[in-house]
């Protein structure tokens, strides 16, 4: 079964600054993905003209619990994050307002 390369975007107040700024878009990547896997799954799923694809990977936090049962120990999922330049003229619409 092929998984998703885009999981979700990512929406702070940083890209917010970006994307009204220099037309750039974060988003959470499946972490085995290329840059190249992420530039095609934009560009087919919003039909933009993808410039540019930086990755970020974020290595998963240690997390210990205390419970009744005594102490667990883990690790937080490793991530993978993508910030995509789009060309001038494309725009995405994250939120999708109808007018």
């Amino acid at each position: 079964m092929a998984r998703s390369v885009l999981i979700k975007p990512v929406i702070t107040e940083k890209m917010t600054m970006l994307q009204e700024q220099k037309n750039q878009y974060a988003f959470e990547v499946d972490p085995g993905a290329s840059k190249i896997d992420i530039q095609h799954a934009i560009q087919k799923k919003f039909n933009v003209k993808v410039e540019s694809v930086r990755t970020i990977t974020l290595k998963g936090k240690r997390k210990s619990q205390f419970t009744k049962r005594g102490r667990f120990k883990g690790y937080r999922p490793t991530r993978k994050r993508a910030i995509v330049t789009l060309s001038k003229e494309s725009k995405i619409d994250l939120f999708e307002t109808a007018a």
